[in-house]
């Protein structure tokens, strides 16, 4: 028997797990979901992992077919990997649902090249990543290993599933280019987009500096065919390098509100859009600035300014010049052609479109520069819109060359758990180790087929910790998501990510005599950015949010002085460290909810390739918890946004932010739509995106709709269920 002809008639873990979503005499039968878990590992894992005599046995196995890298375990004693791996095996892990141990063994075990036996548990993958990322200290190693077998840490989805493999893609996640108004900046840009999705990662692109269509090329006018055209070269490029048929190229391209062609871009992307230009799966973003919401307040004019004019008046790329504070100049200098538009027109044109396809996403970049302590400015974020990093451009030559090398943007992510870090042993400790295993990816990322990523990283070392499981401890701590409890969890614990990301980054500047480049420039460096931390006690203010950080240290404006003077005197060697990603897919291993986000229902149905219907029950779900876990889909968003706020204000990049809407809105839940239509319209979205700005929110990553004919009669729709 092997993975390859395991006979569907022999298996009993599929129909025991969707046992979970048909209630039986009022019960949802939580019990079916472990019986699914426990004859997955016995009818799939088990027989079908390659076993070995010893780890000795085993290590020269996949040393010597290849499957993993020699050098990263050179760099540690002899017996350490050995003595790791036993301590790994020992410390009694073990997956708690069904889809965490279905997720792990689909996608990030180690297979034979046949695809027929696993050559690795969940043990050995942490084993591989913690010696990886220990880079031969040995106490790191160890460090490390203890975060990840107690799931307190997680890396990133390209990290985890490819440290210590031979044969490997990268280990960053994602990737940000930006375009420049000439011809041999957009074939750079093509081919920089061929190749990064060849070797993993979204990519995301910013075309705000071409000229609209319609502008003149080499003084003959209305000769520029504008943005579509690009957008169109750069979907087929992700089409066409798919990692050898493993998986679809991934894209997103932004551009501002202010571009002469916004409406066609967003017209690109509905069903009914011309053809020629239709995007299928590229993805949208609106680089929003503050005279936007304005002008949409106002139900003003709004001009739309040509690229190609703007550049040639301010000397620099559109997306470098600040909108806000230069509109009106813009508008009354006759040098620079635009277009009039209403700015509701517009809006609405937005959230047709989010309503239609969830796209565009949002990048409020005033907010986000406002919020920059770094030298230098913002223009857009990536395909998942929390990576807020400065940029600048490159000028390439006739031969494709750099006469100027700008930086551009690679990511590298992980994220902690936070019901399992609240109960670490040390959590200042646990967090530097998380950082240092970032560090090195960091430190090792050389992605010199695109010079641009590779010398932005080289100079800024950029890193993104982020957080999973919110949602799943405000249910096991019996907190409502968006009530004043949680808010206050929520500040005090990434006031903390803050700080000991702030506290380790200071350290390995000091250990390594070396800070990210223009480090003096920045706000770190004068002290401001610690304005809002040496002013105030940031301190729990709620009975049961004292006594969840009773026996975790929170800084006081003393220790957050102290901290300020160390990076003032030895500076930090990071960019930026803190950015929440969406991890969806990773937060099932680490059985709890994704990101910052409510779950999506307390028994969820996740469609997976070639299998169907996985039930996934809500981490830590109970008779006791189940009143605290109420659907996103029927939840007021605006409490989302409050919980995101509330992070905001100590996270340094962004955060991937995603509303849930129905399209039949239940009673009650916003108060506008009182005596109105229970549709979801165009204004609610608008209501709920000027929310977001008012309170800070730097993106809006995507709108998820639940359809009406979408529904599913299950344990879901039993309102009086109990387990």
């Amino acid at each position: 028997m092997s993975l390859k002809n395991i006979d569907p008639q022999t298996i009993t873990y599929y129909e025991l797990n969707n046992q979970i979503n048909i209630p039986v005499n009022g019960q949802i039968p939580l019990n079916k979901d472990q019986d699914a878990l426990a004859a997955f590992l016995k009818e799939n894992v088990a027989p079908n992992t390659k076993q070995f005599d010893s780890f000795q046995a085993r290590l020269a196995y996949l040393l010597d077919h290849n499957y993993l890298e020699r050098d990263f375990l050179k760099a540690y004693s002899p017996e350490f990997p050995e003595k790791l791996y036993n301590w790994l095996h020992q410390a009694g892990f073990h997956f708690k649902s069904f889809m965490a141990a279905y997720k792990f063994y689909a996608q990030y075990a180690l297979k034979t090249d046949d695809g027929a036996y696993y050559l690795e548990h969940f043990a050995d993958r942490v084993w591989a990543n913690a010696l990886y990322f220990g880079d031969g200290d040995e106490k790191l190693a160890q460090d490390l290993a203890d975060e990840m077998i107690h799931q307190r840490y997680q890396p990133a989805t390209p990290s985890f599933l490819n440290a210590g493999r031979s044969r490997r893609g990268e280990l960053v996640s994602c990737f940000l280019l930006q375009t420049t108004d000439d011809m041999n900046s957009i074939g750079r840009t093509i081919n920089s987009a061929l190749q990064l999705s060849r070797i993993g990662g979204g990519v995301g692109i910013t075309l705000t500096n071409l000229r609209g269509a319609g502008d003149p090329i080499k003084h003959v006018e209305n000769a520029a065919s504008g943005v579509l055209p690009v957008m169109k070269l750069l979907e087929d490029s992700f089409s066409y390098s798919n990692q050898l048929g493993q998986r679809q190229g991934a894209g997103v391209v932004y551009l501002n509100v202010f571009h002469p062609d916004i409406i066609a871009f967003l017209g690109a992307k509905k069903e009914n859009a011309d053809e020629k230009y239709r995007l299928k799966t590229l993805s949208l973003g609106v680089v929003v600035p503050d005279k936007f919401y304005e002008l949409a307040q106002q139900n003003a004019d709004m001009y739309l300014f040509s690229p190609y004019d703007v550049e040639r008046v301010y000397g620099e790329p559109f997306s470098y010049v600040d909108i806000t504070k230069e509109y009106d100049r813009m508008v009354a200098n006759p040098d620079i052609r635009h277009k009039i538009i209403k700015a509701r027109d517009l809006e609405n044109e937005i959230s047709k479109l989010q309503q239609e396809s969830g796209y565009p996403y949002i990048v409020n970049v005033d907010t986000a520069n406002r919020a920059n302590p770094i030298d230098g400015k913002i223009i857009m974020s990536n395909l998942c819109s929390e990576i807020m990093q400065v940029q600048k451009p490159s000028i390439i030559n006739n031969e494709q060359n750099y006469n100027e090398l700008g930086t551009d943007i690679s990511c590298n992510l992980g994220s902690t758990n936070i019901p399992n870090l609240m109960h670490s042993p040390d959590f200042g400790h646990s967090v530097e180790s998380m950082v240092r295993a970032l560090t090195f990816v960091t430190d090792h990322s050389d992605i010199d087929v695109v010079p641009s990523v590779q010398h932005g990283n080289h100079l800024a070392h950029t890193i993104g910790l982020g957080a999973m499981g919110l949602h799943s401890y405000f249910a096991k701590e019996h907190m409502m998501y968006g009530d004043t409890e949680s808010l206050d969890f929520t500040n005090i614990y990434f006031m903390l990510l803050n700080y000991w990301t702030l506290k380790a980054s200071n350290e390995i500047a000091r250990e390594r005599h070396e800070t990210f480049y223009n480090f003096d420039k920045s706000r770190y460096a004068d002290g401001s950015y610690f304005d809002q931390y040496v002013t105030k006690d940031w301190q729990p203010e709620t009975a049961k949010v004292k006594a969840l950080f009773k026996d975790i240290f929170v800084p006081t404006r003393a220790d957050w002085e102290a901290l300020k003077t160390a990076v003032m005197a030895d500076g930090l060697y990071h960019q930026n460290r803190i950015a929440v990603a969406p991890n969806g897919s990773i937060s099932y291993i680490n059985d709890t909810s994704a990101s910052l986000q409510p779950i999506i229902n307390r028994i969820e149905d996740r469609q997976e390739k070639k299998i169907g219907t996985i039930y996934y029950p809500a981490p830590y779900l109970s008779n006791d918890t189940m009143p605290y876990y109420t659907s996103a889909y029927d939840m007021d968003m605006r409490h989302v946004v409050d919980i995101y706020a509330t992070a905001q204000q100590h996270v340094d990049q962004g955060m991937s932010m995603t509303f849930f809407m129905r399209s039949t809105i239940p009673e009650g839940l916003y108060e506008w739509k009182n005596g109105g239509t229970s549709k979801m319209t165009t204004r609610d979205l608008n209501i709920l995106r000027n929310y977001a700005y008012q309170k800070g929110i730097k993106s809006i990553y995507y709108i998820r709709t639940y359809t009406d004919d979408e529904d599913e009669i299950g344990a879901n729709a039993c309102e009086s269920c109990v387990i």
